[in-house]
């Protein structure tokens, strides 16, 4: 099997490096990895634009990422054979866990049992491993400490398992279409990646800092030039749409239908290799706005999707109308050419997380009247805004603020500025730009709009994996979210527990903060790296071998 077919062979994955030195590197890497015998299978592949599938060939691509946000960035610098050791004269606050580490401190954090590391320690992630890392990045950091990382990273170029990382946009993913002007809610250097400190980016791109929190677009730009001084620009591709991902073959575990498995391809059933291979589809869009599908295989394929592309939705009757958005850019774009503008009756923002109190903010600095309607009480421990210290996050206590003190009541004016509606949700939309509300209490409420912004959260577009990637979460039956009905994952290795060699990380898998998805990284290339170990010794028992599994 080809690494690539539909205008995206081997030979056209090479052409898309002119130098002849990168194109040798990547050779190189990719006969580490597969063996000897990988060099003369290359020779032997037609250097076409265009190629039809052979029927033999035992050659697959070890990994592909689906996913081009700072989950898959990090992935891919982890793959590219960066290796995290504890630094010579670190000494972690920890005892227990710094006592752990000098135990095999000549080997990197990848080479180490992550279980044994992981026991014990507590955080703000359900995932060990993401718990494990951001403890040795960030030192107790959750109690307010500053302290440095314990760990260095290393090239270790003989390490580099060769993979490609798709993403609709540029690196930096869903970063790039996020509200500019909003601050983060986690500090710029829980926003970095390794080997680059986000202070020291920051410093030379603006004059004053006088936030430790920064703006989407800066940490879009972070991400983009971080993929680029990194050196990891010739495993991404930008501007690509994954339509499918299945396997090749189905094996004897799986449920069989009669036209999904060929005569020949039972025959070749039991083959270990043919079960781990996957069939990715897709296309890339061109400059003209054109086209281009391809189609790849291979061993092992990373979901680093985050969890932004579908909007949730309330599922009420005319909520397809046209003035009910379900996105800040909607809403912003809305604001911004004017269509807002003297309006006398107020917007409609349904929600309680923080994407719904930038829009309150957003309406309110705008001078627009709000309507707040959200289900939870005021005084509910889970909203969110009771976890952000109110010197570090004013904007949002101050939403909160008004939330608490000023909720509608018989007398509200809804001329104000701003009125919030805990405990209520909304029955229906109406043609005359009307909406109904509910209270807890069964009290109907109907108010007329100038628009409405349904901020409830959001779930991964997952359509390009059977059942839309229903099956891979913890209730079957329910989408893939964030808190909801994440991944259901091995929380050591991030390889899904329903399907083997797809492996999940990032939002994807409950890790919603950046400052944890670096775990997931480690995790999966850890993984990787033993099986590989696992395989090459196997061939040594054997006498020897083509190397390729």
């Amino acid at each position: 099997m080809p690494v690539w077919c539909c205008r995206c062979s081997l030979a056209g994955h090479f052409r898309n490096y002119s130098d002849p030195e990168t194109e040798g590197q990547i050779l190189n890497s990719l006969v580490q990895y597969f063996g000897d015998s990988f060099s003369r299978k290359v020779k032997a592949m037609p250097l076409v634009e265009e190629i039809s599938l052979p029927e033999d060939s035992s050659l697959t691509l070890p990994v592909v990422i689906v996913g081009n946000g700072p989950s898959g960035i990090c992935l891919s610098y982890m793959l590219s054979g960066y290796r995290p050791y504890l630094s010579s004269e670190a000494v972690h606050p920890n005892p227990i866990l710094h006592s752990k580490l000098e135990e095999a401190r000549h080997l990197s954090i990848i080479d180490q049992d992550l279980e044994y590391l992981s026991e014990g320690l507590e955080g703000r992630s359900s995932n060990p491993v993401a718990i494990l890392l951001d403890t040795l990045l960030h030192p107790d950091a959750d109690f307010g400490y500053d302290y440095p990382s314990v760990l260095h990273w290393k090239l270790e170029q003989h390490h580099y398992i060769p993979h490609l990382v798709f993403g609709k946009g540029p690196p930096g993913g869903a970063w790039h279409h996020m509200e500019g002007s909003m601050l983060t809610i986690s500090f710029g250097n829980w926003m970095e990646l390794p080997g680059l400190k986000f202070k020291d980016w920051v410093a030379t791109k603006r004059r004053n800092i006088k936030s430790d929190r920064v703006t989407p677009e800066e940490i879009a730009c972070y991400y983009k030039h971080y993929v680029k001084v990194m050196g990891l620009q010739k495993n991404f591709r930008e501007n690509t749409y994954i339509t499918s991902i299945s396997r090749l073959y189905r094996g004897q575990d799986d449920d069989q239908d009669s036209d999904d498995i060929s005569t020949q391809q039972l025959q070749m059933e039991k083959s270990t290799f043919i079960k781990r291979n996957w069939e990715i589809r897709g296309y890339q869009r061109i400059g003209d706005g054109s086209h281009v599908p391809f189609c790849l295989f291979a061993e092992n394929v990373a979901l680093a999707t985050g969890t932004l592309d579908s909007p949730t939705y309330l599922q009420v009757e005319g909520e397809d109308f046209p003035f009910v958005f379900h996105s800040m850019p909607e809403f912003g774009a809305a604001i911004s050419k004017g269509k807002l503008h003297g309006k006398v009756d107020p917007v409609l923002i349904v929600g309680s997380g923080l994407t719904a109190a930038d829009a309150v903010l957003c309406a309110y600095n705008n001078n627009i009247p709000v309507i707040h309607v959200f289900r939870k009480r005021v005084t509910d421990p889970s909203l969110i805004f009771k976890q952000l210290p109110k010197k570090l996050y004013p904007e949002y206590h101050k939403v909160y603020h008004m939330m608490c003190t000023q909720s509608y009541s018989i007398d509200s004016n809804l001329l104000s500025a701003y009125t919030s509606f805990p405990e209520h949700h909304v029955l229906s939309f109406k043609t005359d730009m009307k909406c109904v509300l509910q209270s807890v209490s069964g009290l109907k409420k109907i108010f007329k709009l100038s628009a409405a912004v349904v901020l409830i959260g959001s779930h991964p577009n997952l359509s390009f994996l059977k059942e839309q990637g229903y099956d891979l979460g913890h209730n079957s039956n329910q989408p893939i979210t964030c808190k909801g009905n994440p991944v259901e994952i091995d929380p050591y290795t991030y390889e899904c527990t329903k399907e083997t060699n797809l492996f999940a990380l990032g939002p994807l898998v409950g890790d919603n903060f950046v400052r944890f998805l670096k775990g997931g990284a480690l995790g999966v290339v850890r993984c990787l790296v033993t099986r590989q170990k696992r395989k090459q010794h196997l061939i040594v028992e054997r006498g020897g071998g083509d190397g390729v599994a």
